[in-house]
């Protein structure tokens, strides 16, 4: 009888991608460019790891209800 091979069950994760465009002023790119090169990163790499950080949705609430504040909007 030949020997068993353990069967491992695969899970298979389809992933779509998707372009994100940005318009964004001078100032705000070199200082991302700044963050990026300490980081040892590309602005795109650094921007992702930014976006994709735990508490990104926390800390992007807080700067829209800041900026909601600071506007008369809240």
């Amino acid at each position: 009888m030949p020997p068993t091979v353990p069967i491992r069950a695969a899970t298979l994760i389809v992933m779509g991608t998707s372009v994100l465009s940005l318009r964004i002023d001078h100032d705000l790119l070199e200082r991302l460019r700044h963050h990026a090169a300490r980081s040892g990163m590309s602005v795109q790499d650094y921007v992702v790891q930014t976006l994709v950080r735990n508490d990104f949705d926390e800390r992007f609430q807080t700067a829209v209800e800041e900026t909601e504040k600071f506007y008369g909007l809240a």
